[in-house]
């Protein structure tokens, strides 16, 4: 019997759920960083085996949206829970149980299909404290399974993948066998470039940051990918700490996200990085749209 279906992985910001997708797909399909809201889009990570292919979806935090860009972020991981034929919820085991997990909690209500609760980051925690959080996670909502796991060390997840192969129906391969992610190499690239701002700039500069990718083309002669790519911030001040002292910022950016993307695409990468200013951008529903974040009325 060959098993198939959609697995929506949801949480609040910086619970782990990006670090979950890399390790269970074996690639590196969505960035992650110790910020919260590094994940602003859905992605998708495909796991293929003997038995079936599972078709994992990655979603932004759900949390309390002040800005118009947040309010994308939001609606784009609740649009997900009815399109899944199985959710994950993740919360931390080192930290209480939070206003924006019995949010999540009380948005699941209506939600007809198995709910597991991964209790991650239980490589932080004693193991005599992981018992008194389930008990009182399990208040939070009627779940299929409560798994406590470690999205970092891989702890429990085979029995994740176990428990969700029970789920899942049988069903068709959706993709080819060959394939992990139906992200487009112009928007892994970006996302590369958009991980490097938010580990080497601090306070609002990674929130006022989008990255966009003008041009991907490959050199028929030499093997070389050419990738344009542009850094969009609010404000002038913060445009300065992009480029920083001679251009220094912008040339650590380009650096680690250059040898990054050769990593992953197997081949020279020429990369050419500029900033702009587009002010109040992430209130700008206009831009947004420009910027990739279509918001769904």
């Amino acid at each position: 019997m060959f098993k198939s279906g959609f697995v929506g992985i949801v949480g609040k910001p910086n619970v782990g759920k990006s670090t979950l997708l890399n390790h269970i797909i074996g690639e590196k399909v969505a960035i992650t960083t110790h910020k919260p809201q590094t994940t602003r889009n859905k992605i998708m990570g495909i796991m293929n085996a003997e038995r079936g292919q599972i078709v994992f979806v990655d979603t932004p935090g759900i949390h309390k949206a002040k800005k118009l860009l947040n309010t994308f972020m939001v609606k784009a991981a609740v649009g997900t829970f009815a399109d899944m034929d199985v959710l994950l919820f993740i919360v931390e085991a080192h930290s209480p149980l939070k206003e924006d997990d019995r949010l999540i909690a009380e948005s699941l209500q209506d939600i007809q299909r198995p709910v597991i609760l991964l209790i991650n980051k239980t490589d932080l925690v004693e193991k005599r404290k992981i018992l008194p959080f389930i008990d009182e996670a399990q208040h939070l909502f009627p779940f299929t399974e409560i798994i406590p796991i470690s999205a970092l060390t891989g702890q429990n997840v085979d029995r994740l993948l176990e428990s969700l192969w029970d789920l899942l129906p049988e069903g068709p391969q959706y993709f080819p066998e060959e394939m992990f992610t139906d992200s487009s190499e112009r928007f892994l690239a970006a996302e590369i470039i958009r991980e490097k701002v938010m580990m080497l700039t601090h306070e609002e500069i990674p929130y006022a940051t989008a990255v966009t990718v003008e041009s991907f083309s490959e050199n028929e002669r030499k093997p070389v990918i050419h990738i344009r790519g542009t850094i969009t911030v609010e404000k002038n001040s913060q445009k300065g700490i992009i480029i920083g002292k001679k251009g220094s910022m912008l040339k650590e950016i380009g650096t680690q996200s250059r040898v990054e993307m050769e990593q992953f695409f197997g081949t020279k990468i020429f990369l050419e990085l500029f900033v702009r200013v587009r002010k109040d951008w992430t209130r700008d529903e206009r831009m947004l749209n420009e910027l990739g974040y279509r918001i769904k009325k």
